[in-house]
């Protein structure tokens, strides 16, 4: 059977341009299926101008769309890691949060005893959940309490 390096080197240029086409697809349906802007029909038509014409459409999406992919990209990592950040600061001990608030906004004596509340600061600061600042003004609000 023959099949030279030329062969080879085309194959595999045409499986990475197969395996790029489908992520393609998938990260355009998913960005269509996530808005909340357009409405189902809206919906509808770019999946079925992107099933029928697939090339056309899939340029057509990136070219008409692709700031606002990007932009609800952006968001959705921005609220993906305030819950993430919001997880950490309950799991470890400070409650819950409010929007807007830090954890060197809630540490007041109230919330249990003073020397228990700084060992919390400093746990939340070795774990890296609070910068050093932030332990710092919780540290000062303990104290001074």
């Amino acid at each position: 059977m023959d099949y030279p390096l030329l062969d080879v080197m085309w194959s595999m240029f045409v499986f990475f341009g197969w395996i790029l086409w489908i992520w393609l697809l998938i990260v355009v349906y998913t960005d269509v299926f996530r808005r909340q802007d357009i409405g189902g029909w809206a919906k509808a038509g770019w999946v079925v101008l992107t099933l029928f014409l697939p090339l056309i459409g899939v340029f057509v999406y990136l070219i008409t769309q692709g700031r606002s992919m990007g932009e609800r990209n952006e968001a959705q990592a921005r609220a993906q890691r305030a819950a993430m950040d919001d997880y950490i600061r309950s799991v470890a001990g400070t409650g819950e949060t409010a929007p807007g608030t830090t954890p060197a906004s809630r540490a007041t004596p109230s919330n249990g005893d003073g020397a228990d509340q700084l060992m919390k600061a400093k746990s939340l600061l070795d774990s890296g959940a609070i910068t050093a600042d932030e332990y710092e003004v919780m540290k000062r609000r303990l104290l001074s309490a």
